[in-house]
């Protein structure tokens, strides 16, 4: 008889019963923001606008907008708006343009804190004079681990297997990088989290800007025993580093975390994050 993790389904009920509280939550508020105590409607509030990199690939564009329908199902009192930093339309300067003097916190569709979060949408609200708060990148945040490990098991990992098994089994978190150390050290909080899940090592890496490299981080298990390595693509949609990095599994590889119901409850929380945190600062 060969020993079996028996972890994993208390582990999905929780995660069930995560998703299931984060929507009613969610919709709770969406109803209860309708109205004030005395019975009027309040007003409408502010503005999230998903703040979106921008690509060439077409499927990325697509992965957005099917992400922006997710958000508005789930709180159809919300006003959504998209816009891009670069390459795609609306940019956000447009975006934050047509707003007028409405109120929007703008939420980065992106990992982890670097460049674009701390300097580009900041400066981009600035220009705008717009009335704007950002919240913080959706990384890290057991949301996305719950994303990550379900984009994993589609792929082919099994969330039970025996000890030997495991102790040959890895996982390549592979993610786009950058020269920022505080974004490596939110992708190398995500690896831990998706290792403590998993059972086995998550090593990061990266398809540009940082080290060390997808390959580099297969071949360095392999040399420790690790030959059966599963590649999990930590990128919000479907694009040119998500399928290099795929390329290169020599085992399985994750699609991207895409339209998964937690990437909208992640969108959202984040929205509400900084709501709370505004409210408690003008308190």
């Amino acid at each position: 008889m060969t020993a079996t993790s028996n972890s994993e389904a208390p582990r999905d009920h929780l995660e069930s019963a995560a998703h299931i509280m984060n929507r009613i939550s969610s919709q709770l508020a969406s109803q209860l923001s309708l109205v004030q105590l005395d019975g009027r409607r309040r007003p409408e509030p502010p503005a999230l606008v998903l703040v979106a990199h921008g690509s060439r690939d077409p499927r990325t564009l697509n992965t957005v907008h099917k992400l922006l329908d997710q958000v508005r199902e789930q709180r159809p009192d919300v006003p959504v708006r998209l816009g891009h930093i670069e390459l795609n339309e609306p940019l956000l300067p447009d975006t934050l343009a047509s707003l007028g003097t409405a109120e929007a916190v703008l939420v980065p569709l992106l990992l982890s804190r670097g460049y674009h979060v701390k300097r580009d949408i900041p400066e981009m609200a600035a220009a705008a004079q717009a009335r704007t708060r950002v919240a913080a990148p959706l990384g890290p945040h057991p949301l996305l681990v719950d994303t990550l490990h379900a984009r994993l098991v589609e792929a082919g990992w099994r969330t039970r297997m025996d000890d030997e098994t495991r102790r040959t089994s890895a996982v390549v978190l592979a993610a786009a990088g950058s020269r920022d150390p505080e974004s490596a050290i939110d992708t190398r909080r995500t690896a831990q989290l998706l290792s403590d899940r998993l059972g086995v090592p998550v090593v990061p890496a990266y398809a540009s800007a940082a080290t060390p490299t997808v390959e580099t981080a297969i071949r360095a298990l392999a040399a420790r025993g690790r030959e059966r390595v599963a590649v999990a693509s930590y990128f919000t949609a479907p694009g040119l580093f998500a399928t290099q990095c795929a390329e290169k599994a020599p085992w399985i590889a994750s699609a991207p975390l895409g339209t998964h119901p937690a990437m909208a409850d992640l969108i959202l929380h984040r929205y509400n994050q900084a709501l709370a945190s505004q409210a408690t600062s003008a308190a």
